[in-house]
């Protein structure tokens, strides 16, 4: 039944939350596919402090709005695609085969399926000054920026995972630090190992984070000690950017992203997930981009089955 206001023609096939590289990946499979598709973007991308992405073959060092830029340009070829600056703020099932969505502006769209692909967002630990350096001379995953960083004199400032982190890290550069923030995450066992290793542990409160022009030159602690450092990493707390996915029913994974299958299902008819909300370990722009066009085979396939189950 068409709702007030709406018709028919208004019906997307996909509608797809989130225009980062899992979203736009997946839109590219389908204007490809040649589906009817909508994708909404905010721009309230989780790398958006992040000066250039790396690991991306072809495009490595590109800057992530560089990428997006790029990507929109290709999708732009294809009219089944269109673009919406929106931000959704609700979804709700009409029934088995229809999903209404909900712009913070009062839009209202019709889509068969639906693609939550809105990425994660990220919590800094709560150190002063900590803002004027992410993305620039700290950051939180040294597969994507471990190489810049190499040889240098580095932090690893973590309240979880510490252990996993500095272990990494210490691929990189020799000369690592490990901050606790008086926190003491590591067990006796992971700080043997870090100690054989030459890695110092420190323990105590952190004042502030010192340096100029996003270059972090030390570390402050709250008994006045300065500790030279010129970058390092952190483990930031991440949450879901919104409750899609608990208001729709989908099951978690067991690190907390949302359940599906190889081509992006979750367990709810019609609703499939892509990129860091569900592939949350390991977290990177082409491993997002790469579950994005799964899960678009994925949505692609299905349509294709239930048109020919159709008589």
């Amino acid at each position: 039944m068409t709702r007030k206001g709406m018709s028919d023609d208004m019906l997307y096939e996909c509608a797809i939350i989130g225009g980062g590289p899992a979203g736009l990946s997946a839109a590219l499979v389908l204007g490809r596919a040649r589906r009817k598709t909508v994708v909404f973007d905010d721009d309230h991308a989780r790398n958006r402090v992040t000066r250039e992405a790396h690991g991306f073959l072809t495009r490595d060092g590109t800057k992530p709005s560089e990428l997006r830029r790029l990507a929109r340009k290709e999708i732009a070829e294809y009219p089944s695609v269109e673009f919406q600056n929106e931000k959704i703020v609700s979804i709700e099932r009409l029934d088995r085969a229809h999903y209404e969505l909900k712009t913070a502006s009062g839009k209202v769209f019709r889509s068969v399926k639906i693609l939550l692909a809105n990425g994660l967002r990220d919590e800094q630990p709560n150190i002063p000054g900590i803002e004027h350096f992410y993305g620039t001379s700290l950051f939180s995953c040294p597969y994507c920026d471990g190489w810049e960083l190499r040889d240098r004199p580095l932090a690893v400032i973590a309240d979880k995972n510490v252990f996993k982190l500095a272990a990494e890290v210490y691929t990189w550069s020799r000369d690592v630090i490990v901050f606790t923030n008086g926190e003491g995450q590591l067990t006796a066992e992971e700080r043997k190992k870090l100690n054989a290793k030459e890695i110092r542990i420190v323990d105590d409160i952190i004042a502030r984070l010192e340096g100029e022009n996003g270059q972090l030159q030390s570390i402050r602690l709250e008994d006045g000690t300065l500790i030279d450092r010129t970058g390092g990493f952190v483990s930031p707390l991440w949450s879901h950017p919104n409750h899609f996915a608990d208001a729709l029913g989908c099951e978690r994974n067991q690190y907390g992203g949302i359940l599906t299958d190889e081509y992006g299902r979750t367990t709810v008819w019609n609703v499939y997930a892509a990129g860091d909300v569900s592939h949350i370990v390991p977290s990177q722009l082409i491993i997002a981009a790469g579950t994005g066009s799964a899960a678009a085979i994925g949505m692609n396939g299905d349509l294709t089955n239930e048109f020919f189950d159709t008589i």
